[in-house]
């Protein structure tokens, strides 16, 4: 099974699946500070479409941040109560206090809304442009500078733009295009002028690569110019316009046994990622498909039980000590100490677009008790922590349905 293939090729035929629109963004903050004056905002709306803010502070730290929060959130909030990006735009610069030393704004954004259909609407001020790929070709975008007189000078850029199925829109704040500045081979910082070659050439060599990826690889690539050290707070972002990834998770038994069959029958799902989370739920799948599960005694980690193997599943891992570890996991994202089911099934997590959740609802007498750890809740509250953080964090589908 492949999460990469559309779920209509997979079935041989029939209408492909709408185009899904991937959110991902990476962020580094500056050497020696505490947060980032960067902040990246995203929202999936009920229509299919995706809002997203990024916002750079003056300066760096604390300061910095306050700013760009604030920033961020006032245009979240506008764009929610549908004003309109423009309206929105004109109000943020409205309320955006000049700094009276160097006389540019206290915030810098880039404000987009991308719908299903492909229809893009982008406000920038001040941020690096962003830039729209078609396939490793990068396509230019008309835009309009948009001004008034109470601005002091300062001023907007409009566009409105259309993107296709396999489009991607790279935006990024400063601390990407800045990096090595000073340097005798980039004197006035990268630019655009390597990171667009640089992505070209990675979407080349790997046409399927995700939006995290080249994100991360944006942002490793700026920290390498500065020597290793975040010069400025780093964020790169990117919205892509592709068929979605599907990823399957069945954990828990059916309430009713009678169901144990249809409920197998949800990790044969053609084109989908399948994981399968709880000893007992594994033992399910593989009585009702006929197939074997092993489980290899290499690599254990202390803090994590052991996953499995079976013949047509993706990821074979523990219930819900595992799925407690998977949120920790997305919650506190950083760098991994060692590789484990839990970091597994992120990964796949954070590789999909639409996540469904199957739950059985069978009791299991384990999580009952009371010497176990506190966040070793009933499997279903767990499942619904791990839906709210996938939504709410990382812009994903999620279902849950209950058995």
């Amino acid at each position: 099974m492949s999460a990469g293939t559309p779920p209509a090729a997979a079935e041989g035929g029939g209408a492909p699946p709408p185009p899904f629109i991937e959110v991902d963004w990476f962020n580094r903050h500056k050497f020696r500070k505490v947060c980032s004056g960067d902040i990246f905002l995203s929202e999936r709306q009920a229509d299919g479409s995706v809002v997203a803010v990024l916002t750079d502070g003056l300066g760096s730290g604390q300061q910095a941040n306050v700013c760009a929060s604030l920033t961020a959130t006032m245009a979240m909030e506008y764009m929610r109560a549908a004003l309109g990006l423009r309206r929105a735009a004109t109000l943020i610069m409205d309320a955006l206090p000049i700094c009276p030393d160097r006389h540019i704004s206290y915030s810098t954004f880039t404000m987009i809304h991308a719908s299903p259909g492909g229809e893009v609407r982008m406000i920038e001020y001040e941020n690096p442009p962003a830039t729209l790929l078609r396939g490793d070709c990068p396509i230019p975008i008309a835009r309009t500078p948009l001004t008034l007189p109470r601005w002091e000078g300062r001023t907007l850029r409009y566009a409105t733009f259309r993107m296709q199925l396999g489009d991607r829109l790279f935006f990024c704040s400063d601390g990407i295009t800045q990096a090595g500045l000073g340097e005798p081979g980039t004197p006035f910082g990268q630019g655009l002028e390597r990171v667009v070659p640089w992505l070209r050439e990675t979407i080349r060599i790997a046409p399927d690569v995700s939006s995290h990826v080249l994100c991360k690889g944006a942002a490793d690539r700026a920290t390498r110019l500065d020597g290793g050290r975040a010069g400025d707070d780093t964020t790169a972002a990117m919205l892509h316009y592709r068929h979605p990834r599907v990823t399957q998770i069945l954990t828990g038994c059916p309430f009713d046994r009678a169901q144990d069959a249809a409920y197998a029958a949800l990790a044969t799902r053609p084109g989908v990622t399948v994981i399968v989370s709880g000893g007992s739920t594994a033992d399910l799948v593989a009585r009702e498909l006929k197939r074997p599960i092993e489980t290899p005694l290499t690599a254990l980690d202390p803090e994590v039980p052991a996953g499995s193997e079976m013949p047509g599943i993706d990821l074979v891992t523990e219930g819900c000590v595992t799925l407690s570890k998977v949120i920790a996991l997305l919650r506190n994202p950083g760098p991994d100490v060692r590789i484990n089911p839990a970091t597994k099934m992120r990964d796949l997590l954070l590789a999909s677009d639409k996540i469904d959740i199957d739950v059985g609802t069978a009791i299991n007498p384990a999580h009952q008790d009371p010497n176990l750890p506190m966040d070793l809740d009933i499997r279903r509250n767990i499942v619904r922590e791990l839906a709210d953080v996938l939504r709410t964090q990382y812009v994903k589908d999620v279902t849950v349905k209950f058995h």
